[in-house]
Formats: C-alpha cells, structure tokens, sequence
C-alpha cells in the first residue's frame, strides 16, 4: 500500500520528504505534484523501477520519459543545447514545460527514444518538488500520471492514493495543483537550424516562448 505524505506546500518538511528519497533509493515509483499535474517519478538509474513506471503509466519505450533537473546547468549535463535553444530554455524555466532534445551519454540508452535518442527534460518551478529534486541530489525519471485508457492528468492526491495504492511506493500530497500536462515543444529541430515545434499544449504559457 502506497505511503502517504502530507507535505506543507511553501515549506516542505524535510523528513517526510527524506522518506520520500528513500523509497526511491530503494526501486519506488512515487507519484508527486508539478506546476502543471502530478507525475509518476523514478530513479533514473534504476532499470526495474523505470519498468514499473512504464507499467503504470502502460507505455513503450517509444513514450518520451522526462528527467525532471533542479535548474538549467544540471539539465545540460543530459541534453546537447545550443544558443538558440538555451535562450528558450531561460525564458521558459522553472515552469510547467517539457522540452525533447538530444540526450548525452549521461542518459541511460533504455530511457531515452529508441530511434531519435531524444530525452524529455524540465525543471519544475514547483517549492515541494524543487526541494525533493534537492535531497535527492540528482534528477528524477518521470512521466505526466494519466491514467492508461484515459486523456485527462489526475492532480487530486486522494484520487491517486485510492486508485494506485498497490502500484505506487507514495503519494506526495502538497495542496492541489493544476489539472493540466505540461507543454511540450520540442527543440531538436533547432540544432539544424530549423523552428521549434509544440507537440502538446498544456500549463506552460507559449507567449513566453514566443510560440
């Protein structure tokens, strides 16, 4: 049964959030609040909590996963950014985006795209999240919790307890937030000199992107 963690929204505590680290630590797949909806999130270097998320979430690997980075210069350690991509990428973080770029070796193989070796990357603008991303000293593996067969993200973590509680290692429950995915724009085609293109609008404001 998944744990629950009532997490105060401006001043997370920490020991309820160091739990939190642990069960990742230990092959966890939790379920965390964004500053768009909530996201299943995993260790990224732990190859049987990734199948778990893909479980969950019932996808391929041709589903972009997302690495959730606590700024822009941990993100550039899993992504090759140019100029013209970087000057988005500023404009645009922390906030409720997903970029796809071109993933670095830093990227384990099996969770970037099989074809296009493409990663999803964000940094979340979220205080609870943010200060888990912190003890956890690294990013996390993620993906938006959409329900398998359903269109709509949950972002009611008593909802999400009920309906995953035997699939999930946590819960962590720091108010409400939006009931939208993240925007995702992807940024590969930049690197040849061509536009960014959205793939899904969602919480993030495009006018910020010029988009």
């Amino acid at each position: 049964m998944a744990q629950y963690f009532e997490v105060h929204p401006d001043n997370p505590q920490p020991r309820l959030l160091k739990q939190a680290v642990a069960l990742l630590a230990s092959g966890g797949v939790l379920a965390v609040p964004t500053d768009s909806s909530y996201a299943l999130v995993c260790h990224l270097d732990d190859k049987a909590a990734v199948e778990r998320l893909r479980q969950v979430r019932q996808v391929d690997d041709k589903h972009h996963l997302t690495l959730l980075c606590r700024d822009l210069s941990e993100l550039a350690n899993y992504a090759r950014v140019d100029n013209r991509q970087y000057r988005l990428l500023k404009a645009a973080t922390p906030g409720a985006f997903t970029f796809i770029l071109e993933a670095t070796k830093e990227v384990p193989r099996r969770v970037s795209h099989p074809q296009r070796k493409t990663i999803g990357l964000r940094v979340p603008g979220h205080t609870a999240l943010q200060a888990l991303l912190a003890l956890h000293d690294g990013p996390l593996l993620a993906a938006t919790l959409i329900p398998p067969g359903e269109t709509d993200p949950l972002n009611d973590a008593q909802e999400i307890r009920e309906r995953f509680e035997h699939a999930l290692a946590a819960v962590i429950d720091a108010s409400a937030c939006p009931h939208l995915p993240s925007t995702v724009v992807d940024l590969t085609p930049m690197a040849s000199g061509g536009e960014a293109v959205v793939m899904r609008e969602g919480a993030g404001d495009l006018s910020l992107l010029g988009l």
